[in-house]
């Protein structure tokens, strides 16, 4: 009887049990957050170049690693544009267009340029499906990840329906002929003065938010393109959901409505020349005290050491800036400002991928993984470098030798971060005021320091100090 007892008892159990487990398998992600500078306050973004992230070069080997992405800290994944290319004019090699290339073999390889679009509506068909990028869209928000595309609202390929229908959409010279760009020869340059193009172009980049749940946009050459017009769509496009706007431009008044942030070109082209030697750190000193009246307190610079530019025509970080690399990298995060990963960067990219061709970034992770990992917990974790509309204070620390070497606090709610670095090919030995004591970020023990004794600092070497 015992026995039957115990046997009901254990049946009892198991029954319930599985009971509760169906309500285990219904709990929801956590909802994402609307986007807006406070939740960019310490944020990383991450910019991805499908074609050339993967040897397979679509959104499902992306998707795959959104995991591993949001291990750097990445609060903002930026898709590089992903829409189909156009082939009229389409370029190949040097001056080149695929249409001088005879060799049919050889012609295939050439893929195009990604701003030479050819339907604002289209998906290129190498990348994956429509689903697939739902389901990269998705996989980031589960992550707690926001999405922005890239948006090339200046120009678009020769062969774009426009060009035949809205022949009115584009400039003219003087003959009536269609004109390109700069020396942009595989695209046609739109006129803002037209206002139905205006209207056509806000439903394109409505038409992302609303079937694919995009959370903004980064703008090609946004300097380029009215700013009345970028403002008249951020406004329509926030009517929709909070969006996030990045332009590539470094112009104040881009920021004054429509962009949450911009290009930080200066700061970049300074961190290159400090590492060949060509400027020193009062350069630094000078920008930093000049971007201090230009913009308003929620505006956001972008800090970046490469991107996809800067990588295919003036060369890797390794290339521009040698030694220095993590150096720059480094600071990067810790000063005002969001910090750009380029993709591969975290793999210790040493090539120049390939632009209008199929290229690859290697996956072997190297030195800098960790390091963008622990860059990217810092910023997300601590609030002495906000920097979004709550920005933590920025406070130069004074030295014996302030053309080589860098000191500087970060400040908020009690939290302090401290960067020392001698920026110079040269071993120095410096004396500063450290007002108490403070952790080594980086090595995780105490901060050993005697003003009286000096620290001496190798080339190119840097501190991370909390409190």
């Amino acid at each position: 009887m015992k026995k039957i007892i115990l046997s009901v008892f254990a049946i009892l159990i198991l029954m319930s049990c599985k009971k509760e487990k169906p309500a285990e398998i219904q709990s929801e992600e956590p909802k994402l957050e609307a986007i807006n500078e406070t939740t960019a306050d310490n944020a990383v973004i991450y910019e991805a170049n499908i074609r050339q992230y993967s040897p397979e070069g679509t959104f499902n080997e992306f998707t795959k690693d959104i995991p591993k992405v949001k291990e750097l800290g990445v609060k903002i994944l930026w898709l590089m544009p992903i829409h189909e290319i156009g082939v009229k004019k389409r370029k190949a090699k040097g001056e080149l267009s695929v249409e001088d290339i005879t060799d049919t073999i050889e012609r295939k390889k050439y893929l195009g340029s990604y701003y030479s679009i050819k339907d604002y509506r289209s998906i290129n068909k190498e990348f994956g499906s429509a689903d697939d990028l739902h389901q990269l869209v998705e996989t980031a928000h589960q992550n707690g990840i926001y999405v922005i595309l890239d948006w090339v609202a200046n120009h678009t390929a020769w062969d774009h329906p426009w060009v035949t229908e809205h022949n009115d959409f584009y400039t003219h010279d003087e003959k009536g002929n269609m004109i390109a760009p700069f020396d942009w020869t595989d695209v046609a340059e739109l006129n803002y003065d037209n206002p139905e193009l205006r209207k056509a172009m806000i439903a394109d980049m409505k038409y992302w938010i609303t079937n694919f749940d995009i959370d903004g946009f980064r703008c090609d050459v946004a300097g380029e393109v009215p700013t009345d017009f970028w403002n008249e769509a951020t406004a329509q496009l926030r009517k929709e959901k909070p969006v996030f706007m990045l332009a590539e431009a470094e112009k104040p008044e881009l920021m004054k409505q429509a962009f949450n942030m911009q290009y930080g070109w200066d700061v970049h082209h300074i961190f290159n020349d400090i590492a060949q030697g060509k400027k020193t750190v009062k350069d630094f000193d000078a920008y930093m005290t000049k971007i201090d009246t230009l913009l308003d307190k929620d505006d956001i610079y972008m800090n970046f050491t490469s991107n996809h530019d800067e990588n295919s025509w003036n060369g890797t970080e390794f290339e521009r800036m040698g030694d220095a690399v993590e150096a720059f990298a480094a600071l990067s995060y810790v000063m005002p400002g969001m910090p750009l990963i380029y993709n591969g960067q975290e793999y210790d990219l040493k090539k120049r991928l390939k632009f209008f061709e199929k290229d690859t970034i290697p996956h072997v992770e190297g030195k800098m993984m960790k390091v963008y990992e622990k860059l990217g917990k810092l910023k997300a974790e601590n609030p002495a470098l906000s920097g979004g509309e709550h920005k933590a204070s920025y406070k130069r620390i004074l030295t014996s030798n302030d053309n080589s070497i860098l000191v500087f606090e970060r400040e908020k709610e009690g939290k302090k971060v401290v960067f020392i670095a001698n920026l110079s090919a040269e071993e120095q030995n410096v004396t500063f005021e450290l007002d108490q004591k403070y952790k080594d970020y980086n090595a995780g023990k105490p901060f050993e320091f005697k003003k009286e004794e000096g620290l001496k600092l190798e080339p190119w070497q840097y501190y991370i100090l909390v409190n």
